[in-house]
C-alpha cells in the first residue's frame, strides 16, 4: 500500500486497473442516467479501493497523500467516465463534513457518498443572495419545546444542484438575533432531504438539463447533533469549502474540458487551416494556463497549504477558458450550437454560467484586487 501512496505508481496502477475493468457509460446522455452511472463509478472505484485514498482513515479512507484523490478525479472524469458536475460534490463536501461534523457522524456517513451510495447536495445559494452569501435569511431557531436539542428551519434554496437525488443536504441559515452581525449569525446543518417539509423543484435551464433545483424549507425539524461545528461557524465552513471548489474540483473540470478539446479537434481536423490553427490554439493555451495555474494550488493543497483568496484568480481562468473553448466549437462547428441538438449545444450554453456559479467573474475580480493586489475598494 505505501508504495501507492508515491503519485506516479499510484496513477500507473490505477490506469491498469481502469483498463482492465470497463465502466463505459450507456449512450445516454439524460440528466438521469449520468446520476447512474455516478453511483455505478463510485461504488466500483469504492470497492477496489480507490476511492479511499487520500482520504483519513478515521472517515472510512486508506490515508496518503491528498493528490491521490485528483488524480482519481482526473483519471475519471478525463476518461468521461462520470461526469465532472456530479463528481465534483465529492472534494466539495465530504472535507467540510470531516472539518466540521462529529467524528461518530463523519464515520458513518463519508463512506456513504465515497462509495456512491447516497447523493449530497449544498444548501447555500438564495434568491435573494447568491454571491452574497453573507445576506442569506433562511433561518434556524431554537425549538423551545426540545430542551435546545432540536432547531426549526424556514426559507428557501436557489441554484441547489443535483438536491432532487439527494440524500443529504449541507445547509447554511441564519442564527442568532437582529443585532449579531451578518458574519457571526450563520450556523451550518447537516440535513435529510426526506425530512418532512422540504420541497424540491426541478428548474428548467436554458441547456435543457434539470441540473439545478429550488429547495423549500417548512418548518423542518433538524437535531442538534446535525449542526456541522457551533452556531454561528457558518461563515468560516462557507469560506473553507470554496478552496476545495477551486482545487480538487477544478482539476477534474480541467481534464474534462481537454478531452472535449480532443473530440473537436477531431471532428475539425479535416478542414484545418490557419484559421482553425489559430482558434484551436488559442482555447488549448487558455486551457494549459489554467492547467498550470491549477496544478500549483493542487500542490499547495496537498502541502498542508491554507488556500485563501487567490483561489479566485483559479475560477477567473477557469471562466475564461470554459467559455473560450466552446466559443470555438461555435466558430469551427457551424450549426453545432444553434442548429444541432447535441452535446456541444448543451454544452455551449451551459458554458456561459462559467463566470457566474461559483462566485461571478466580477466578484472574483473585486477579491483579487482587492485582497491580493491591496488596491482599495475604489
Amino acid at each position: 500500500m505505501t508504495d501507492l501512496f508515491e503519485p506516479a505508481t499510484f496513477r500507473t496502477a490505477l490506469r491498469a486497473w481502469l483498463d482492465e475493468n470497463d465502466l463505459t457509460p450507456p449512450d445516454d446522455h439524460s440528466l438521469d442516467a449520468h446520476q447512474a452511472q455516478h453511483s455505478r463509478v463510485l461504488r466500483a472505484l469504492y470497492d477496489a479501493d480507490w476511492m479511499r485514498y487520500g482520504w483519513p482513515v478515521e472517515a472510512g479512507g486508506l490515508g496518503g497523500p491528498m493528490i491521490l484523490r485528483a488524480i482519481v478525479g482526473e483519471e475519471i472524469v478525463g476518461r468521461r467516465l462520470d461526469e465532472p458536475g456530479p463528481y465534483s460534490m465529492l472534494e466539495v463536501l465530504t472535507p467540510t463534513m470531516i472539518d466540521y461534523a462529529a467524528p461518530e457522524l463523519t464515520a458513518e456517513m463519508v463512506p456513504r457518498l465515497l462509495s456512491g451510495q447516497e447523493t449530497w447536495c449544498q444548501g447555500f445559494s438564495e434568491p435573494g443572495s447568491g454571491s452574497d452569501l453573507a445576506s442569506l435569511t433562511t433561518r434556524a431557531v431554537l425549538d423551545p419545546d426540545s430542551a435546545g436539542n432540536r432547531w426549526i428551519i424556514n426559507g428557501q434554496k436557489v441554484w441547489t444542484s443535483f438536491a432532487q437525488y439527494s440524500h443529504r443536504c449541507i445547509l447554511l441559515t441564519r442564527t442568532g438575533d437582529a443585532d449579531t452581525p451578518n458574519h457571526q449569525a450563520i450556523t451550518a446543518f447537516f440535513v435529510d432531504v426526506d425530512t418532512p417539509g422540504i420541497t424540491v423543484r426541478p428548474l428548467r435551464t436554458m441547456h435543457g438539463v434539470d441540473e439545478f433545483c429550488e429547495v423549500y424549507f417548512d418548518d423542518v425539524v433538524v437535531d442538534s447533533s446535525r449542526m456541522l461545528g457551533k452556531p454561528g461557524d457558518g461563515w468560516r465552513l462557507a469560506m473553507d469549502l470554496l478552496p476545495y471548489e477551486r482545487s480538487t474540483c477544478f482539476w477534474q473540470r480541467i481534464a474534462y474540458l481537454y478531452s472535449r478539446l480532443d473530440a473537436l479537434v477531431d471532428a475539425v481536423k479535416t478542414e484545418l487551416g490557419p484559421a482553425a490553427d489559430a482558434d484551436l490554439g488559442a482555447a488549448y493555451l487558455a486551457l494549459h494556463t489554467l492547467r498550470c495555474r491549477s496544478r500549483d494550488t493542487q500542490h499547495r493543497l496537498a502541502a498542508g497549504q491554507k488556500l485563501g483568496p487567490d483561489t479566485s484568480i483559479d475560477k477567473v481562468l477557469l471562466a475564461g477558458a470554459e467559455q473560450q473553448l466552446y466559443d470555438t466549437v461555435r466558430d469551427l462547428l457551424p450549426g453545432a450550437v444553434e442548429l444541432d441538438d447535441t452535446e456541444w449545444r448543451t454544452e455551449y450554453l451551459y458554458s456561459r454560467a462559467a463566470s457566474i456559479y461559483g462566485g461571478t467573474a466580477e466578484v472574483q475580480r473585486n477579491i483579487i484586487a482587492r485582497r491580493l493586489l491591496d488596491l482599495g475598494k475604489e
